[in-house]
């Protein structure tokens, strides 16, 4: 069977036996799929040989290049060790190696944690300050991260004697996930509202989209008013609220919805004044993708608990990990006859493998220099953002670091979108994919957040793609 044959047959193969996720498969099936063989540094190359610069990073999760020697090389170190063992009455060298990383930089990073008013932490330690986040759960996806951190605040009241706190807070455009809790906990219609029969109920802060303000408000003149509505949430039902998720800085499923400034801090403060617990998903947002390592250190936010996976390998293998202070997990320690463990686990916890690539992946950080590169490629991107705004058909632009968003309206005065069902983003994406360029729209919103390792010059061509695209398909 020659070259030709064979591609023709994976492609009839893939769609004979594979349902694609967050896919229309009815157009897939009546679409070429492009099918990837090989990676490189920045790029992606199909089945045909033809290479595409990898402008979402493979769903977010790369973060220094495919085929990074460094990851590979610790990857197969482990091999010739063992690829996995379970976390369960057992233990392994790369996951408690990668736990004290991950708590060092971590408390590195992160002010010491606030105290609750009317709940007295823990004596400070000897390090991380009150009760810093420092004990790692570990399980396999930003969505059981996010399962985790529900399960242990609703648990971690429970065990301080502490009743009727079993509700939970998330903004409106939130996403954490696609497991029951974290679906419970989003608040997009078009992804979680045929669930609703299946969810909890939880509240509903104002989501803070100030082009969009759900409230009519402008800022800055609103004086943050989604922070007052989430207040008087807070202080209507403070007792009954176990914790608050949020997605620090950037709603990123959402569309690329960026907080204005000091409104991270004032979520922070009020779930202190509240004694309410915070919980920070930087699934996305974590390991350097807004220009510090999490998206908290912008504005000095430590949460209670925080969710971190997608870039915690480099994009090489499914990990995560759910990070608590000692407070938390403090409240979990008791007798066996207590039952006060924390009855929760998956079968892959703690790969050997995974966590390998992980240490390896957070070496680099320290060894390129990663963050520091990241200055003139922001800077590269923030200029661009600036002159895309000008064009026609875009409403907004927004960013954090290298995690950047652009609206496509139909009307710019009015702000008046395109209907979804004129795929208008996919469009866009589709006439990228043809000059060389993958990028994955949410709706009408370009989303941008190639690997960081990506070069000054690729960065430049990922971007003249993307704004080439965006004028072709709104003006044509």
């Amino acid at each position: 069977m020659g070259i030709i044959e064979e591609n023709r047959r994976l492609e009839e193969l893939d769609k004979q036996y594979i349902w694609h996720p967050f896919t229309q498969m009815k157009e897939w099936l009546e679409e070429k799929p492009i099918i990837i063989f090989e990676g490189k540094d920045c790029f992606i190359k199909d089945i045909y040989g033809r290479w595409y610069l990898d402008g979402v990073s493979s769903l977010w999760v790369n973060i220094h290049g495919h085929r990074k020697k460094e990851i590979d090389d610790a990857i197969k170190k482990q091999l010739d060790k063992i690829a996995h063992s379970t976390l369960l009455g057992l233990s392994n060298v790369p996951a408690i190696k990668l736990a004290e990383k991950l708590v060092q930089i971590v408390q590195k990073s992160l002010p010491p944690h606030l105290p609750f008013t009317g709940n007295p932490p823990t004596p400070p330690l000897e390090k991380g300050g009150m009760g810093g986040l420092c004990k790692v759960f570990y399980s396999d996806n930003g969505s059981t991260a996010v399962e985790v951190a529900l399960k242990m605040a609703f648990q971690y009241w429970r065990h301080k004697g502490v009743d009727g706190k079993n509700k939970f807070v998330s903004l409106n455009n939130a996403y954490h996930g696609d497991t029951m809790g974290a679906v419970s906990v989003g608040g997009i219609d078009i992804f979680h509202k045929a669930f609703t029969p299946l969810l909890f109920k939880t509240y509903k802060a104002p989501s803070p989209y100030c082009y969009r303000c759900e409230l009519g408000k402008e800022y800055p003149e609103c004086k943050f008013a989604c922070l007052d509505k989430m207040e008087g949430i807070f202080n209507a039902h403070s007792g009954k609220i176990a914790a608050l998720i949020i997605e620090p800085l950037i709603q990123a499923a959402g569309g690329m919805i960026t907080s204005p400034p000091g409104y991270l801090k004032g979520v922070r403060e009020l779930c202190t004044k509240y004694n309410i617990l915070m919980i920070a998903d930087e699934v996305a947002t974590g390991f350097g993708r807004t220009g510090k390592m999490f998206a908290c250190e912008h504005e000095s936010a430590a949460p209670d608990i925080m969710c971190l996976s997608k870039g915690i390998t480099g994009g090489y293998m499914p990990l995560a990990v759910t990070i608590a202070t000692d407070d938390i997990y403090n409240a979990f320690l008791g007798e066996f006859k207590d039952l006060k463990t924390f009855f929760h686990g998956h079968s892959y916890t703690g790969n050997p493998l995974a966590c390998a690539a992980s240490l390896a992946c957070l070496d680099l950080f320290e060894k390129e220099e990663v963050l520091k590169s990241l200055k003139k490629k922001i800077e590269i991107l923030d200029t661009w953002l600036k002159e895309v705004l000008n064009l026609k058909y875009v409403g907004d632009v927004r960013n954090i670091g290298l995690m950047a968003g652009v609206e496509l309206v139909r009307n710019k005065k009015t702000k008046k979108p395109y209907d979804w069902s004129e795929k208008m983003g996919w469009r866009v994406a589709y006439r990228a994919r043809e000059n060389g360029v993958f990028i994955r729209p949410l709706g009408n919103v370009i989303v941008i957040m190639p690997p960081l390792s990506i070069s000054d010059q690729n960065l430049r061509q990922l971007l003249k793609v993307i704004k080439d695209s965006i004028v072709k398909v709104t003006e044509s």
